[in-house]
């Protein structure tokens, strides 16, 4: 079994589709460990703000067939490939890393070049994986977190999934 971890974002009805995602997940893979739910500005493009988490969970799947399951899950809640790659969408399920696996595996790019980019990926990743490693830089995503410099607001928003609290503003 691999070590998967995922980032989930939406700006666009955006309760109903984490959710989703997260129903989705769970019902393939089993249970998983979920981070705290984050608002965030659009960057890239002018638009709604979105929610964004990161899930991690175990699989058998190969990249491959695990990004065409994700593509899957975000194809069943609506979401549309065609148009500009910097706009709103109903929901994006993106590998951030699985396992300790380095480069175009199954033309999925490992790991995910987001994470050192983006507060949206890299705090939520940090916060449930903290002593996890890199498999590029190897150190770890909380040290990663605490080294982070670039200027992307981003606050907890409250998440009920499940009939449990995952998530609480501050």
């Amino acid at each position: 079994m691999a070590q998967v971890y995922v980032s989930i974002g939406s700006n666009i009805d955006r309760e109903r589709h984490v959710t989703a995602a997260l129903d989705a997940l769970a019902g393939h893979f089993g249970p998983l460990v979920i981070s705290s739910v984050y608002e965030s500005e659009a960057v890239g493009f002018s638009g709604d703000h979105f929610l964004n988490l990161v899930a991690g969970f175990d699989t058998g799947l190969p990249v491959g067939e695990l990004a065409a399951r994700l593509r899957a899950i975000e194809h069943s809640n609506g979401r549309v490939r065609t148009g500009e790659r910097f706009s709103g969408r109903t929901l994006d399920i993106d590998i951030l890393t699985y396992d300790d696996c380095v480069g175009n595996v199954d033309g999925v790019s490992l790991p995910r070049d987001e994470i050192l980019h983006n507060a949206f990926v890299l705090l939520p990743l940090a916060e449930i994986a903290a002593a996890e490693v890199h498999p590029l830089l190897r150190q770890s995503y909380g040290s990663l977190w605490q080294a982070y410099d670039r200027p992307q607001k981003l606050w907890p928003v409250d998440f009920i999934w499940g009939g449990r609290h995952i998530s609480r503003s501050q």
